[in-house]
Formats: C-alpha cells, sequence, structure tokens
C-alpha cells in the first residue's frame, strides 16, 4: 500500500529584487522594488511579460537583517525606510525615484540599521491600500455606526485578516477623535503599536498613549500625562491602548490602583469608539462586564479570531457582523493575479488537507462486540473515538490493547501520518485533541514509552497539565513554546486548551481523538495548524509552512461536519437550506483548497471528490445497514411523523414483530391525539406553550412557595447585613459567598419542592443543570451589584486614605482624624448595605423566583414528553425492524442494481409480499398498500372524519438505496461458492423469515457433508450419484455437495471441461425443494448465480413444499413424480 504524501515545508529565499525598464519613458530614472520567497526571474517576468516590456534586473539580495536582532523583513520594511530617506514613490505601486544602485546601497544599510535613522525622519509612515475584503468590512461597518445609536458590530475574521490596520482606518473613517483599544492578551500590543508607528505615525495627528509592558518605551507611545501637554492645533485625537488586566487592575473598574481615570464614566471623556481585540476571550466574567459598564462610548467594535457564524449569532445580529472565513482566504489566494507587482498577500497562508481513516478497521473486534450488546435502541452504533479512549478508574485505557494497536498502526501502516522517517520529519511539532483530561494522561504514558513516539516530547495542555504530581504546572501555552524552542520533535495532548485565541506557528498537523460534532468548534480546533510559518534550520536555510494538515479517525462524522461546513458560509444553504446539487457545488468549491482524503475500497488513501464527501458517509451508514440484516435504525427517517398518522397504519406497525425479539413487543402507543398531548410543534419538537408553563408552575409551587423564597431572601438579607457590620473589611471568598447566599435559598426551595412533586421523572443530572441555571442567574444580578459595590468602595477608601494624610500633614488632632475614619467606615457600611438592598431588589423586580420556578417545569416537562416520544418512536423503530428485516430476503429474491426504495414495491408479487412479511405471532402481514402508505404517505379520512394527510417518508431513501446498492455489491462478491478462500456468504446478511427456517451456517453445512463422504466413501467421486435436500431453506447443503462433485479429481477426468462438468451435476446429481415462492427463488439464485459465464441448462431446483408428504408417508410417491415424471 502506498504512503501517502505530505510536505509541510517548501525551501525559500526572502529576497528583495530591484528592476528598471528601460523601454518605457514614463519609468526613466524609477525603479521597481520588490520581494518575493520565489525564484526573482520567474517573479518579475509575471509582471513584465504580459504587457512585452523588456526589463533589467539590477539586483536582488536576501531581505535577512545583519545585525542584532536578526530577522527576515519584506520589501515594505524597506519601503519604509526609503521613505523617512524621502525617496519619491509612485503612488500605489512599488516604484521608486532612485537609481538601482544607490537603492542597493540603501538596502544594505537597512540590514544593518533596521531601518533607523536621524531622529527627526523616523516618524514616516508609509502609505496603504486596503485589500478589498478590509474596504467592505470597514464600509459595512460605518453604515451600521452611523444609522445607530450605542452600536456594536463583530468582524469575526481568521487571523491574517489584517484587523489592526483596517480598524485604525475605520476610525479615521469615522473622524474618531479619541479611541479606546482593549484587549485580554497584552502580547499583541506590539502589532497594534506597530501598525499605528509604521502606516500612521504622529503625523496623522493621532498620538499612541499606553502604558502596557511592552509597548510603553517605544519611541512613539506617551502616558496620558504626557499626551495631555502635546494636545495643540495639530493634534487630531489619541489612540489610547491597555489590557484588560490594567482595566480591572483600575480603582475606577473595581481595582485599588489609581489609574485610568482617564477611562471611567466617572471622571474620563465619552469615547467614540472602544475596541476590544480578541473578543471571544476572557471578556465574560462579572469584572470584565463591570468593567465595560463603566466606559462610556458611541461604538464598540468586537475584534475576533475565531470566524465562525455560529459562535458569533447569540450575541449580535446577522447585519452586526462581517464574516472573513478560511474559505474567503484560500479562494483570495487562489485567484489572486500573478501579474499585479504586488507579490500575493495571501500567498503565506498554507492550505489545510485532510485526511480521515476507518478506524474501525484497526479493531473491528471491538466494533463487532459493541454491536453484539447493543440493545434495542442502540443499533446507530458506531465507532466512538471519546468511548475509544475512555479510562477506568485505575486511569488505565478501557481499550488498553486496541489503543496499541492504534499507536502501532500510526506507526507502521503507510498510509498513516508517522509511519516512515520522511512522515516523522514532516510532521514534528503536532496537537492532538481528546475527550477527557484521564486520557490525555493516560495517552501521554503511551506515547512515552512507545518505540516511535518516544523521540518527542509530550506535552499536556489539559485539566491540571501534569502527568505525576513532581512536574511543574506551567501554562500550556508557554509549556509549548518553550517546548518547540527545546526539542525538535514534540506532540501536544488537549482536551480544550489552546484551540481558541494562540499562534502556534511551528504545529503542522491536528489529530481528532475526540468524537466533536460541532462544525464550528472542529473547525476551530483545525485551524490551529493552519497558522504561517517560515522558520530557518540549524545550516541557516528558510523554509517556508505551505500545507498543514487534520487526521481523523471517524469518516461519516467528518465528512458531514465537511459538508456542513461548506454549505454553512453561504446563506442559501445555510442550516440544511438548499438542494443537493447546490450543496455539492459549494463542497466542490472548498475541496478546491481544502482538499481531503479517505479510503478505497481497498484501504489506500485517495482524493475525494464532492460526490465522495456526500457520499462516503451515506455509504458507511449503508454497510452498517446491510451488515445488520437492514434491522438497522439508520434506515428509518421522520419517525416523528407517526405522530401524524392515520389509526390503521399505526396498527400495521404495531403487527410487526422482528423474530429475534425474546417476547411480543408492546404496541407503540400512539394515536391521533398524541401529538397534542406531546405538544409537538410543526417540525414534531416538544414545544410547551408558555401559558402552560406559567399555569404549571403556579400550581406546583404557588404562593406559599414563593413566599418561603422571599422569607429566606429577606433573612438572607438581614444576616449578611448584620455580619458585615461586626467584620467590615471585604472577606477573601465575599463574591462567592453573596452568591451562594442568595442562590441557595432560590435553589434550594424550589428543588426541593420539583423533587417532592416530580419524584423519579427528575433526573439527578437535571437537578445538578437548574441548580447550575438558577446560580447563573442569580450570579449575574449579585455580580453586577458587586462590581459596582467595589467600584464605589475602593474609590471611598482611596478618598478616605486622602483626607486622613491631608490631615496628619495639618497636624489635626487625633480625635479630628477618627471622626473622618469613622466617617468614611458608615459610608462603605452603607455602601454594602446598599449592595445587599439592590440584589435584592433587582432579584424581586425581574421576579427571578418565579422565572427560576418557570424553568424547572419547562425543563422537567419537556423532559417528560421527550422522553415518553423517545420511547414511542424508539417502539415503532422496533416494530419496523420487523418489517425490515424482510428486505434482504426480498433482495435475494428479486432486487437487482437497479432496486431502489421507490420501485421496491414493484419486485414483489402481492401475495409473496403479504406472505413473508406475516408476524407469526398474529398472523398479519403487510399489504403492498400499506407499505407504500409507510413510503410515500397520503391523505386519509380520521375518525372525526376531517380530512388529513399523513407525509410518509418512514424510510430513509438515500441509506436505503445505498445499501441495496451494497448488498447487490456483498452478493457479487460472495456469488462464486467454488472459491475455497471465500470468508463467509450471503446468509450472513439475510436473516431468516421464519423460527422454523434457520439458515444452517456453512461451517455446520461442511461439518455435515464432511460425515456424509465418511460414511459413504467415494461418492463424490461418482458421476452417477444422487443427492437431494427436500426441505432447503437457503440452498447451502446443494452449493456444498455441488463443490464437492465439481472439484473431485475423478470428475474432473470424466468431464475435463468446467461447464459441461455442472451441467452434468445439475441435470443427472443434485435435487432441491423449496417450501415457499421466496425460499425458492433465494435457493435458485443462490445455487445458480455462481458465475456468469457458465449457464446450466438444466437444474432440479423445485418450489414444492414437502412437510406433508413426509408427514403422511407419500414423500418417495411424490418426489418420483415432481422429479421423474
Amino acid at each position: 500500500m502506498a504512503a501517502i504524501k505530505i510536505k509541510t515545508a517548501l525551501k525559500v529565499v526572502p529576497q528583495c529584487y530591484a528592476y528598471t525598464t528601460p523601454g518605457v519613458p514614463a519609468h526613466d530614472g524609477w525603479t521597481k522594488i520588490g520581494f518575493t520567497e520565489r525564484d526573482v526571474e520567474t517573479r518579475i517576468s509575471e509582471q513584465t511579460h504580459t504587457v512585452g516590456v523588456a526589463h533589467k534586473t539590477w539586483w536582488h539580495m536576501r531581505a535577512a537583517y545583519m545585525t542584532e536582532p536578526y530577522g527576515t523583513f519584506t520589501d515594505k520594511d524597506f519601503h519604509a525606510y526609503l521613505k523617512k530617506l524621502e525617496v519619491p514613490r509612485e503612488a500605489g505601486t512599488e516604484w521608486f525615484q532612485i537609481d538601482p544602485n544607490v537603492a542597493r546601497g540603501n538596502f544594505i544599510d537597512f540590514t544593518q540599521n533596521h531601518g533607523v535613522i536621524s531622529d527627526e525622519d523616523a516618524d514616516a509612515a508609509i502609505p496603504y491600500t486596503l485589500r478589498d475584503e478590509q474596504s467592505e468590512a470597514i464600509q459595512k461597518t460605518i453604515e451600521y455606526f452611523t444609522t445607530r445609536k450605542n452600536a456594536e458590530f463583530l468582524w469575526n475574521a481568521k487571523p491574517r485578516f489584517g484587523k489592526t490596520l483596517s480598524a485604525y482606518d475605520l476610525c479615521m473613517k469615522l473622524g474618531a477623535k479619541n479611541i479606546l483599544i482593549v484587549t485580554n492578551r497584552p502580547a499583541i500590543a506590539n502589532s497594534w503599536y506597530q501598525d499605528y508607528e509604521t502606516f500612521f505615525g504622529p503625523q496623522s495627528g493621532y498620538l499612541f498613549v499606553s502604558n502596557v509592558d511592552g509597548i510603553k518605551n517605544k519611541k512613539f507611545v506617551y502616558s496620558r500625562e504626557e499626551y495631555l501637554t502635546k494636545i495643540d492645533d495639530n493634534v487630531n485625537g489619541c489612540i489610547e491602548f491597555v489590557s484588560l488586566q490594567d482595566l480591572k487592575g483600575s480603582i475606577y473598574f473595581g481595582g485599588r490602583h489609581e489609574k485610568l481615570s482617564e477611562i471611567s464614566d466617572k471622571k474620563g471623556l465619552t469615547w467614540d469608539i472602544l475596541i476590544v481585540d480578541e473578543a471571544h476571550e476572557g471578556v465574560d466574567t462579572y469584572k470584565t462586564d463591570t468593567a465595560f459598564n463603566h466606559i462610556k462610548r458611541k461604538w464598540t467594535l468586537h475584534l475576533s479570531g475565531t470566524p465562525f457564524k455560529a459562535l458569533a449569532n447569540d450575541k449580535f445580529p446577522e447585519s452586526a457582523i462581517y464574516n472573513w472565513t478560511y474559505a474567503d482566504e484560500q479562494k483570495k489566494k487562489r485567484d489572486w493575479d500573478a501579474t499585479s507587482e504586488i507579490e500575493n498577500p495571501y500567498a503565506n497562508l498554507p492550505r489545510l488537507s485532510l485526511f480521515t481513516y476507518q478506524m474501525s478497521d484497526i479493531v473491528r473486534d471491538r466494533v463487532e462486540r459493541g454491536i453484539e450488546l447493543a440493545d434495542d435502541d442502540i443499533e446507530k452504533y458506531a465507532f466512538d473515538l471519546s468511548e475509544f479512549f475512555s479510562t477506568n478508574e485505575s486511569g488505565k485505557f478501557v481499550h488498553d490493547t486496541e489503543v496499541d494497536k492504534f499507536l502501532d498502526a500510526l506507526t507502521r501502516q503507510e498510509k498513516f501520518p508517522f509511519s516512515t522517517p520522511e512522515l516523522c520529519n514532516e510532521l514534528k511539532h503536532t496537537f492532538w485533541i481528546l475527550n477527557r483530561v484521564a486520557s490525555v494522561k493516560a495517552l501521554a504514558k503511551k506515547l512515552k514509552l512507545h518505540p516511535v513516539f518516544k523521540d518527542y516530547e509530550i506535552i499536556l495542555a489539559a485539566g491540571d497539565g501534569k502527568l505525576d504530581d513532581d512536574e511543574e504546572n506551567e501554562k500550556s501555552f508557554d509549556k509549548v513554546t518553550k517546548a518547540i524552542k527545546k526539542y525538535d520533535k514534540t506532540i501536544t495532548l488537549s482536551v480544550g486548551q489552546l484551540t481558541t485565541g494562540v499562534t502556534i506557528p511551528e504545529w503542522t498537523a491536528v489529530l481528532m481523538l475526540s468524537n466533536m460534532a460541532s462544525p464550528a468548534l472542529y473547525m476551530q480546533a483545525a485551524f490551529r495548524a493552519q497558522n504561517p510559518c517560515l522558520f530557518t534550520d540549524a545550516e541557516g536555510n528558510s523554509y517556508r509552512k505551505q500545507n498543514a494538515y487534520v487526521f481523523d479517525f471517524d469518516p461519516a462524522r467528518t465528512l458531514t461536519i465537511f459538508e456542513q461546513f461548506a454549505n454553512d458560509l453561504i446563506p442559501e444553504t445555510s442550516g440544511d437550506k438548499g438542494d443537493y446539487d447546490s450543496r455539492k457545488r459549494h463542497v466542490r468549491e472548498l475541496l478546491n483548497f481544502f482538499p481531503v482524503y479517505g479510503e478505497d475500497e481497498e484501504g489506500a488513501m485517495m482524493e475525494l471528490d464532492a460526490e465522495k464527501v456526500l457520499t462516503i458517509p451515506r455509504r458507511i451508514h449503508a454497510r452498517e445497514v446491510v451488515e445488520r440484516g437492514f434491522m438497522s435504525n439508520f434506515l428509518f427517517a421522520n419517525i416523528s411523523g407517526i405522530f401524524g398518522a392515520p389509526r390503521e397504519l399505526i396498527d400495521i406497525i404495531n403487527n410487526m414483530q422482528a423474530l429475534e425479539e425474546p417476547k411480543a413487543l408492546a404496541p407503540a402507543a400512539v394515536d391521533e391525539t398524541t401529538a397534542d398531548s406531546l405538544n409537538l410543534n410543526e417540525n414534531g419538537e416538544v414545544e410547551i406553550p408558555k401559558e402552560q408553563i406559567i399555569g404549571t408552575a403556579s400550581d406546583l409551587f404557588g404562593d406559599k412557595v414563593y413566599a418561603d423564597v422571599e422569607d429566606q431572601l429577606a433573612a438572607a438579607v438581614e444576616e449578611i447585613q448584620g455580619n458585615v457590620e461586626l467584620t467590615p473589611n471585604p472577606k477573601k471568598d465575599e463574591l462567592k459567598e453573596l452568591r451562594e447566599r442568595f442562590a441557595k435559598p432560590i435553589a434550594d426551595t424550589l428543588m426541593d419542592s420539583a423533587r417532592e412533586q416530580y419524584g423519579k421523572d427528575l433526573r439527578k443530572s437535571t437537578q445538578n443543570m437548574l441548580e447550575r441555571k438558577i446560580q447563573e442567574t442569580t450570579d449575574t444580578v449579585v455580580a453586577r451589584e458587586y462590581g459596582n459595590y467595589t467600584i464605589q468602595d475602593h474609590q471611598l477608601i482611596k478618598e478616605r486614605d486622602d483626607r486622613i494624610h491631608e490631615a496628619q500633614q495639618s497636624g489635626a488632632t487625633m480625635a479630628e482624624i477618627t471622626k473622618i475614619d469613622e466617617e468614611f467606615n458608615a459610608r462603605r457600611l452603607q455602601g454594602y448595605r446598599d449592595m445587599v438592598d439592590n440584589i435584592s431588589k433587582k432579584l424581586h423586580s425581574d421576579e427571578t423566583v418565579k422565572k427560576a420556578a418557570e424553568k424547572i417545569v419547562e425543563t422537567v416537562e419537556t423532559e417528560k414528553l421527550n422522553a415518553e416520544k423517545d420511547s414511542i418512536e424508539g417502539s415503532v423503530r422496533d416494530h419496523l425492524r420487523g418489517f425490515s428485516r424482510t428486505i434482504p430476503a426480498f433482495l435475494m429474491a428479486y432486487g437487482d442494481e437497479n432496486t431502489t426504495l421507490a420501485n421496491f414495491d414493484e419486485l414483489v408479487p402481492e401475495d409473496v409480499f403479504w406472505e413473508v412479511t406475516v408476524n407469526p405471532q398474529n398472523g398479519q402481514g403487510v399489504t403492498l398498500d400499506q407499505f407504500r402508505m409507510l413510503r410515500d404517505g397520503g391523505d386519509y379520512t380520521a375518525e372525526s372524519g376531517e380530512q388529513k394527510h399523513f407525509d410518509g417518508h418512514l424510510f430513509d431513501e438515500v441509506v436505503f438505496n445505498d445499501a441495496v446498492q451494497e448488498f447487490m455489491k456483498k452478493r457479487a462478491e460472495l456469488a462464486n461458492y467454488f472459491e475455497p478462500d471465500q470468508k463467509g456468504d450471503i446468509f450472513d446478511y439475510i436473516p431468516p423469515q421464519r423460527t422454523n427456517q434457520i439458515f444452517t451456517p456453512k461451517k455446520v453445512v461442511k461439518d455435515m457433508v464432511d460425515r456424509l463422504e465418511q460414511e459413504n466413501h467415494g461418492c463424490f467421486d461418482d458421476p452417477e450419484a444422487t443427492f437431494a435436500d427436500l426441505y432447503m431453506k437457503s440452498g447451502m447443503y446443494i452449493t456444498e455437495i455441488v463443490t464437492r462433485l465439481y472439484q473431485s479429481q475423478r470428475m474432473k477426468e470424466l468431464y475435463p471441461d468446467n461447464a459441461e462438468r455442472l451441467n452434468h451435476i445439475f441435470a443427472k446429481q443434485v435435487y432441491g425443494c423449496a417450501p415457499t415462492e421466496i425460499i425458492y427463488r433465494i435457493c435458485l439464485r443462490y445455487i445458480l448465480g455462481f458465475s456468469d459465464e457458465i449457464h446450466i441448462e438444466r437444474n432440479n431446483i423445485r418450489l414444492c413444499d414437502t412437510l406433508e408428504y413426509a408427514k403422511n408417508g407419500t414423500m418417495e410417491t411424490e418426489m418420483k413424480k415432481l422429479f421423474f415424471s
């Protein structure tokens, strides 16, 4: 099997070049200065050949600094230097009015001085041109802001969009004077300053204000005090950059330090715009919310590097979001005009590829065991990665041997990513995602012992990150970056950490080892490997990361996610909208720059087209259906439609019974009133009317319970206020205690009442969830009021300390100082009481208690109804399997490659269809008309006389049709029963149709025929010997006898021609009787279907139920009539 092809990086030479075009008068005296990592002449030719212009290349040199700090740069950095030198530049181009040799000298200077020249020229900013998507984001935001007050907008754009430059440009176009930028990640401060210095600088009229470490000592960064002294007619405004940590440390935002007063609503100004960078990180705590609530501003712009609509829609309307995704970026990269004199700005963004493997092929026995143990409603069993990597109480893998097999496969089978030294060298730093912290720890131990993975440094970025108690507990990000610097190869194991908001450029692959089902979360994790990276080896060679990889081990899940991802990016097909062709078109488009590789029939990896991406999950399901004898829940669809079915159809379903069931199935408890009693909406989902929830909550809890809660809250308020007078200074866990004190009366009283009312219907997990919900509701109110109180209290402390200090300095008496202290203590105590009162009032005014009670009712009642609905639907599926089990028999007897759900009813005679589907327990079968109603639906008259419509479609047409094809393929593969290495037979996939017609296993048949030969030595060498099976169920006994006769050396000598030998055997030596029409057709197809090339002219297989002949003692007479008359 061929090894997979992986190439993560390409050797490059970052270099600047200079050329002139002597034949173009307009450019006389001008030099084009550009940048490329490719061959210089190739790049220049792209720009000049289309217009037929001759060029002269003057120089090209490595774009790397020659003095510390070493590193590479691009032409933009050198262009900025030329601007400082006042070299004229043609607007919007890379042409400079300079002699190429002079430019060369300047370039060499630049590599040594890093662009630092005299102070008076150092503030030269270079002009910029926005890309189309940046202009679009800015325009959309301006239109939104200028038509709304206090508007908030989100740029939901993946990394490398250019958010900082675009945000600055937006501020300029809005005419904003006071610009505030807040981030949870101070590390990105440098990019904000760098873009300010490069593209704007002081000459823009805006001054940059910050006290953040890392940039506060930069040349053009001022403190707030310095900025105030600089304000004059030349200053348009201020760009102030603060970290969220600093903000929360300010006395005006809940901290204790006197700083950032200019930002506060109490002492500060009204900001034109607040920009929150990395908005999806760290901005969901009460301190952050409190801080933002105390900033006055006109507009708020949120910047997020998590490009998924689903993560944004909860807070922002669609019109307040600009999305920029991987697909958008890669389209731009692909469609960039190579003739442009600007180097493709998207070229450095790696392309993702996805490899998805059938993990179950590695551990097939575990999968089969899972199916055998499945109970009635678990037929949807498919390989579960999270279950595969689950651990026991001692921390070992439950499937320990199988995990070992998996790791060995990764490193030994050529189609897997670590199977050769070359592949290991391509994947030096990878990110593995699992579902549980315990699984991460168990896998880390195994990897450290593994003969291949022992050479990798294993980093735990999950839970406490410890393999044992001695390992230092460092932050995950620091651990990874430190390890990558120190070790040549690393593997980072994580449950959820590092999947958002961090950049580890060296990661080249992500291994998905959990059953993550959300497209947004899945792709978010996948993109961890897609960050650009230029790295240098020990010899000084530069390499550019060009490709990144995702390795996954659940194709059905993964390809479904890929299809959703491709279509959710486009409005017309998002949320399952759009027809098959349009969805397929979007998948094809995404595949152009996000290729997917999966296994072919032989297990080799192949690139998948759009058709395969869409059909492989179906084929996996279809294979499951066939292996389960068509008794799989994958076969059924729209089961909730049964709640709108006529009484007659429900009776039909209830009459169905699978033979495997140990006892008669109870009828599915559904009638024409069930949908209403379950409160099903038009989508078949439980949706309890609001008035019913309010009414039930009032009945269950009532005024007495509500009054009890109010009394307990009042008592809690009194006790809290009393305690604070005894211990006036805040305690360490004061907020936590307040949260518990206010949540407890509500949660305890309501949950006690709920347990009393609902009993067993209230599951433990539901109780925990509801208690958390109540806690969250009260927490929000408590945290908001406590945050406001903290700000006020800290300011009072500061004011008190200042007053006492003044009094001490002015020589005040001890009595006067004590009076000041007591006055402020009284004000602080009152502030605390007011806060507690405000919490109580807010909880009361928001009707928190009643809403919590209603939430309990809605949750528990919905769960009850869903459980009832699920039980009914499960019962319906159980019954439907009593019918679906007959499908393989029909296919074996009558089906072919053209059989589909749509024409299935045309294959089988009416009487045979009824006979095969009869439930032996009640004598009821299914008619073809009834089957069509299940399949197609139709109009019917309800018991009330009302005309109604039943939608039908209880079978998944796509899965059904795929399963038919899969069955037919199996039938063809297993048809040649003469093949000695043939494993299994088609009857492994056909459930028996009667309890007295169980198919005899092949192993038993072979043993029976062996015994026959021992008792009748040489019987298979005799061309006159005859054999009969007078009550066939599958024809397998006959095929084994035919095989022995056909393979007999004596028979081969007598009939050397294979066709002649077989025709003699079937015409003269073997006889068989099948008791029913369908068994006769099955046996005939099985016995005579071994080859398409050999035609059997005459056979002795007959439709005849010999049971009565055996009972009457007339078997011999009747057989002579049947075969010899």
